[in-house]
C-alpha cells in the first residue's frame, strides 16, 4: 500500500455513510453521495462566487475560516427584509442552515474549508 497525502487545496474529500473516506477531483454540484470536505485559497470575491447565492438542499454547510476572514450573508427569507450577515475570522466557523441561500465576501486573501452534502447544490446570480 502506497502512503500518499491528499492535497486539500487541489482535491475534495468525500465521506460516505458506509465509512469510506477518499480524496477525489473537486466537484461543485451534481448527484454526489456523502459529505464533501473542500478547502480553498481565495484571493478575491470572484474566487468565492460572491456575485451568486448558493443553497444546499440536502444538508447544512460548515464554513470554517483557516486564515484571513469572510463576511457571511444569508438571503432574507421574506421579500423586503434585510440580509443577515456576520464576520467569521481565522479559527472560526459558521454553520449555514440546510436549504438556506447564502454568499460570502472576503475581508482579504482567505483560506476556507467547507463540509456539506453537495447533492442538488444550486447557484443563483445575485442582483447587484
Amino acid at each position: 500500500m502506497q502512503l500518499t497525502p491528499i492535497d486539500l487545496f487541489a482535491c475534495g474529500v468525500r465521506m460516505l455513510p458506509d465509512g469510506q473516506v477518499f480524496g477525489e477531483q473537486r466537484r461543485m454540484s451534481g448527484d454526489i453521495d456523502g459529505w464533501t470536505l473542500a478547502t480553498f485559497h481565495l484571493e478575491s470575491d470572484a474566487d468565492a462566487h460572491g456575485d451568486h447565492w448558493e443553497i444546499h438542499p440536502a444538508g447544512a454547510e460548515l464554513v470554517a475560516v483557516l486564515s484571513g476572514g469572510i463576511r457571511m450573508y444569508l438571503r432574507p427569507e421574506r421579500p423586503g427584509d434585510e440580509e443577515d450577515s456576520l464576520s467569521v475570522g481565522p479559527g472560526q466557523a459558521y454553520v449555514v442552515p440546510q436549504n438556506r441561500w447564502h454568499r460570502i465576501e472576503l475581508e482579504g486573501p482567505t483560506d476556507l474549508m467547507s463540509v456539506t452534502l453537495r447533492r442538488d447544490t444550486r447557484l443563483e446570480r445575485r442582483d447587484l
